[in-house]
C-alpha cells in the first residue's frame, strides 16, 4: 500500500508538469518567435516522441530490472535530466532562441518517458500478483487527481510568471522521484515469496488486448477533448466549462479503488471488457442528455468507465508481460495512449472537426469505439491470462 501511494504522488507531480507545460507553451513559444498557430504542431511532436520513447523505455526497463536497484537508479538519473530540461524552458524563452527552445522541448519529451512504463515495470516484476490491481489503481489515481484539478490550475496560472510554476513543479517531481530506489527495494523484499508465474501468453491475446486499447484510447480522446465541451455548451455558458470539465475526472477517481478490488476478485481482463461497455453506454447517454444534470451524471459514469478501463488495462498489460516483458507491454500501452492523443491533435490541426461530416462521425465515435473495444476483449477472452 505504501509503495502504491508513493507511485500515486509521483504520477501526480508528473502529470502536473504536463499541465504547467501546456498552460504556458503558447506564451513561451511566442517569446522565441514561434507563432500561436504552430503550438499545436509542437504538442503533436511531443506525442509522437511519447509514442516512440514510451515503448523504448519500457523495453529498456525490462533489461534494467534484471539487476535489483538498477532500474530505480536509471529512473532517477533520467528524471533529473528531464526536470532540468523542463526548468530551463522558461529561462531560455526570453532569449528568443527558437532552436534552443525546441531542443529543450524534445529533450524533456524524451526523458519524461522514464516515469511512465518503468515504475509499473517494478510493480509487475516484483509485486505479488494479487497486489497488482491495487498498486496500479493507486498509481493511476495520481494521474486522475492531476487531471481533475488541471482546468482550475490553468485558470490560476494565467497571470503568474512561468518561472515560478516551472520551478516548483520540476523540483517537486525531482524530489519525489528519489524515493523510487527505496520503493524498488521494498517491492523486492516483499515480493521474495511471489507466486509462480502462469504459462506464457499466446500472441493473439496480446494482439487483441492492444487492438482494444487503441479503440478505447481513441474513444477517450474524442469524447473528452472534442465532444465534451459542445455537449456542455448546450446547457451551460462558456465560462462554466472549467468547472464542469472535471466531472469526468471525478468519476474517474472515484472508480479507481473499486476497480482495483474488482480486478483482484474477477480478473483485470474481465473488468476492462465490462468497463468498455459501461463507458460506451455512458457516452451515448451523454449525447442524449435532456438537461445539464443528466449530462453531469452521464459524464461522471463515462469517467468511471474510463477509470475502470485504464486501471485494468495497465494491470492486464503487466499480467500479459509476466514472463519478463512487463515494461514492453506497459510501454506499448503508453504508446497507444500517446498515439490516440496525436490523432486527436491532428484532427484539431487540420480543422476537420469543424466540418459537418466529421462532426456527425465524432458524435457517435466514442460510444462505438468503446463498445468495439469491449467486443474485441470478449472475443479474445479465451486466450487471456489477466
Amino acid at each position: 500500500m505504501t509503495v502504491g501511494v508513493y507511485l500515486a504522488v509521483v504520477q501526480f507531480f508528473f502529470a502536473l508538469c504536463w499541465t504547467v507545460y501546456v498552460a504556458y507553451l503558447p506564451q513561451l513559444a511566442a517569446q522565441v518567435g514561434i507563432p500561436k498557430s504552430a503550438v499545436i504542431w509542437i504538442l503533436m511532436l511531443d506525442q509522437l516522441i511519447f509514442v516512440l520513447s514510451d515503448y523504448a523505455f519500457g523495453v529498456a526497463s525490462d533489461r534494467a530490472a534484471k539487476v535489483v536497484g538498477r532500474l530505480g537508479r536509471l529512473v532517477v538519473a533520467v528524471t533529473l535530466l528531464s526536470c532540468a530540461a523542463f526548468l530551463a524552458l522558461p529561462l531560455v524563452a526570453p532569449s528568443g532562441s527558437a532552436p534552443l527552445f525546441l531542443v529543450l522541448v524534445v529533450l524533456w519529451s524524451i526523458t519524461s518517458s522514464a516515469l511512465r512504463a518503468p515504475p509499473l515495470t517494478l510493480v509487475g516484476r516484483h509485486a505479488a500478483r494479487p497486489q497488482l490491481p491495487w498498486l496500479v489503481a493507486l498509481s493511476v489515481f495520481g494521474l486522475g487527481v492531476a487531471n481533475a484539478i488541471a482546468p482550475y490550475l490553468t485558470l490560476q496560472l494565467r497571470e503568474v510568471d512561468p518561472r515560478g510554476p516551472f520551478l516548483l513543479a520540476s523540483v517537486a517531481l525531482a524530489l519525489v522521484t528519489w524515493g523510487i530506489v527505496a520503493a524498488e527495494r521494498k517491492l523486492v523484499h516483499h515480493g521474495a515469496a511471489k507466486a509462480a508465474s502462469p504459462a506464457p501468453v499466446e500472441l493473439p491475446a496480446i494482439r487483441g488486448f492492444l487492438a482494444a486499447a487503441v479503440l478505447a484510447a481513441v474513444a477517450f480522446q474524442v469524447h473528452s477533448f472534442l465532444n465534451s465541451a459542445p455537449l456542455y455548451l448546450r446547457f451551460a455558458a462558456p465560462d462554466q466549462l472549467a468547472w464542469l470539465a472535471p466531472v469526468f475526472w471525478v468519476g474517474f477517481n472515484l472508480a479507481l479503488l473499486p476497480a482495483g478490488a474488482l480486478a483482484k476478485r474477477v480478473g483485470a481482463w474481465r473488468v476492462m471488457a465490462a468497463a468498455a461497455l459501461l463507458a460506451g453506454f455512458a457516452t451515448w447517454a451523454a449525447g442524449q442528455a435532456p438537461s445539464l444534470n443528466a449530462l453531469i451524471v452521464a459524464q461522471g459514469l463515462a469517467g468511471a468507465g474510463w477509470g475502470f478501463l485504464l486501471m485494468s488495462a495497465f494491470a492486464t498489460a503487466l499480467a500479459l508481460g509476466h514472463t519478463g516483458r512487463e515494461g514492453q507491454l506497459g510501454g506499448a500501452l503508453s504508446s497507444v495512449l500517446a498515439l490516440a492523443a496525436l490523432s486527436r491533435m491532428a484532427v484539431l490541426a487540420g480543422g476537420w472537426h469543424k466540418t459537418p461530416e466529421v462532426q456527425a462521425l465524432l458524435a457517435w465515435a466514442p460510444a462505438a469505439g468503446w463498445v468495439a473495444a469491449g467486443a474485441v476483449l470478449w472475443w479474445a477472452t479465451r486466450r487471456r491470462v489477466a
